[in-house]
């Protein structure tokens, strides 16, 4: 190294590179996608981008290329209006959010230890459920005895009991000798969320009960606009967002009605949020939240220092998974990452075991590290605002607030509580769970150890039982691996009663001609918790023979097109001699060459309804 000093302005790693230009990339695009077309059929640039677009369920459209002029106009300013980029400025401390996690265990004696535990071990705040399946109102006092209420927050929420548990808490906070101004948290009352959990008309009166009873405490904010209710049902990040929306207009609507200033109806209201494992689109649409609420603001002549949309993000309970649990570990990192770089106040990661019960109390310790890791050891807490100014991001959060405007205003004119009793907020829920089935069941959205790379064979995990809770009419939790679980009890159940499901899969030739796709067969059935047993051999008896052995009538072809051409008619048509109802081949049809199509009943392939095939397996065995 020279002994002359090379300043930082003097250095550039890539001063040995040309700089590629857009023309250079699209250049070598069109190299990889033209690799193997015929000539003469070669894509152009034009057909290219439109093979690399993609759309989310609910229309949100990704490039593959974002450029300057896909970013924000004027980027701004953190904690200042219109807040997209924040409410707050992040000053390097590690409390850039409050680290809450839910509590929900009715033994009152156990939530107090695990409260205390979480307080004591980098928890900042607390987040309870108070239900009958859960914490009990006249338990408050006991759960929170442990808790400095000056300085952890405390934030409710309830599907059932949610004025009851506001007033719990007044009660424990009057009861404190700690100054009432030094209470910070939220009451939790939502009133159009509780007639949607529950299939009722929304009592948006218990909204001015509730402002009163926080008026001794100007730190809590008494109503939540809890916008998980409608992702769990299905809503994608269009709708969640607009239902924020417009559930928080309905409510200001009504405090102002009741003769509150629209000031105090805004400093009254908090958002509950998903953050999901979609990251960009997750920090996307907490900043759309926070422009869109200020524009409401704006409209409604709200003091421009009020208008910043305060957010407890809480990944998201429909992505977790039952089977294949210690997944959800990667899917609750994704998610609060996103939520953390989204800018929420407060977040709550779901333990990884919540699938099956009430969370241990390593579960519960794995979801509260999983936040201090980000803040203190990745320092996402010392920055603000860390994805603004990419132009993904800018783009992504511009088009969010573009589609959600529009589905506000569409629900806007009647009020959303009136959309939600009259069908209308049901019907779009229904269309796009539609849709994602439709990805869900192709794999299009793999659900990791679910739907893709399953162990079909793993042990439960032991979780203690949650207590049954009190049935309700309205829109229930529509978790994306719900589908595969009901496959895989199918078959667990017809293992337990002592005929395992099988499908034979019928490997023709040697390893390096069937490999590959007797991977992705046993792959495949394994997602349904199907067995699937080898047979190799050197004739088409041979497989006939294994077949028998083994005692399944479903078989599966799995080789290469060479070898299906010379041997592929003659198994399938020993396998059918042997038993088999059903003859697939895994690949191609036309790879079985003349009388292949009539000697198989279809086959199986990447990007296949997996739904229906397994579906129909398990009825063909019995299960």
């Amino acid at each position: 190294m020279s002994d002359q000093a090379t300043s930082a302005a003097d250095l550039s790693l890539a001063a040995d590179f040309d700089t590629p230009s857009r023309a250079d990339w699209e250049k070598e695009v069109l190299k990889v996608l033209n690799r193997r077309r015929p000539e003469g059929s070669e894509l152009t640039i034009e057909q290219a981008y439109k093979r690399l677009t993609s759309t989310t369920v609910d229309g949100l459209t990704t490039k593959p290329l974002y450029v300057k002029e896909d970013g924000a106009d004027e980027l701004g300013f953190p904690g200042v209006a219109p807040f997209v980029r924040g409410t707050t400025v992040r000053t390097g401390e590690m409390d850039a959010w409050h680290v809450a996690q839910l509590h929900e265990d009715p033994d009152a004696a156990e939530t107090r230890r695990f409260i205390l535990q979480d307080l004591e071990r980098g928890g900042t705040a607390v987040y309870l459920r108070v239900d009958p399946d859960a914490v009990k109102p006249e338990d408050l006092a006991t759960v929170l005895a442990d808790v400095l209420l000056d300085l952890a927050p405390v934030h409710l929420t309830s599907r059932t009991q949610q004025l009851d548990a506001a007033k719990a808490l007044a009660a424990v906070l009057e009861a404190s000798d700690k100054d009432s101004a030094s209470f910070t948290g939220s009451f939790g009352v939502d009133p159009i969320g509780a007639a949607a959990l529950a299939g009722t008309d929304a009592d948006l009166g218990v909204l001015k009960d509730a402002v009163e009873l926080a008026k001794p405490f100007p730190g809590i904010r008494p109503v939540v606009v809890d916008a998980t209710v409608y992702h769990n049902a299905g809503a994608g990040d269009v709708h969640e967002l607009a239902y924020a929306v417009a559930v928080g207009v309905d409510y200001v609507r009504a405090l102002t009605d009741a003769g509150f200033t629209v000031d105090e109806a805004f400093d009254a209201i908090m958002f509950r949020v998903s953050a999901t494992t979609n990251q960009f689109a997750t920090s996307s649409r907490l900043r759309a939240l926070r422009g869109l609420w200020h524009r409401v603001g704006e409209v409604l002549g709200v003091a421009e220092a009020k208008r910043g949309a305060i957010q407890h993000a809480v990944t998201s309970e429909r992505q977790i998974s039952r089977d294949d649990a210690y997944v959800n570990l990667l899917r609750g990192t994704m998610s609060s990452f996103a939520a953390a770089v989204g800018g929420a106040e407060v977040l709550t990661v779901q333990p990884f075991d919540a699938a099956w019960g009430l969370p241990s109390e390593f579960s519960r310790r794995i979801a509260r590290n999983t936040q201090l890791l980000l803040a203190e050891e990745s320092n996402v807490g010392r920055v603000n605002d860390p994805a603004g100014g990419a132009w993904f991001v800018e783009s992504t959060t511009t088009q969010l607030s573009e589609a959600a405007w529009a589905v506000f205003q569409q629900l806007d004119a009647d009020g959303f509580a009136k959309a939600l009793a009259n069908g209308t907020v049901a019907a779009q829920l229904d269309e796009l769970n539609a849709s994602r089935a439709k990805l869900l069941a192709t794999r299009k959205l793999p659900l990791t150890g679910v739907s893709m790379f399953p162990n079909h064979e793993e042990k439960p995990v032991e979780a203690k039982a949650r207590p049954a809770a009190p049935e309700l009419g309205g829109l229930g939790l529509v978790r994306d691996s719900q589908v595969f679980e009901d496959l895989r009890d199918r078959a667990n159940a017809a293992r337990a009663a002592g005929h395992a499901p099988k499908v034979l899969l019928a490997c023709l030739g040697q390893r390096r001609d069937f490999g590959a796709r007797e991977g992705f067969t046993g792959n495949l059935f394994h997602v349904g918790g199907i067995d699937t047993p080898l047979a190799e051999g050197t004739s088409p008896e041979d497989f006939a023979r294994q077949l028998k052995e083994q005692g399944t009538t479903v078989a599966v072809l799995c080789s290469s097109a060479k070898v299906y051409a010379e041997q592929g008619v003659a198994v399938a048509e020993a396998l059918r001699a042997a038993g088999a109802e059903t003859v697939l081949v895994a690949g191609q049809l036309k790879e079985l060459g003349e009388g292949g199509e009539a000697a198989v009943d279809g086959n199986v392939f990447d990007g296949m309804n997996v739904v229906e095939l397994l579906t129909t397996t398990l009825d063909k065995l019995g299960a």
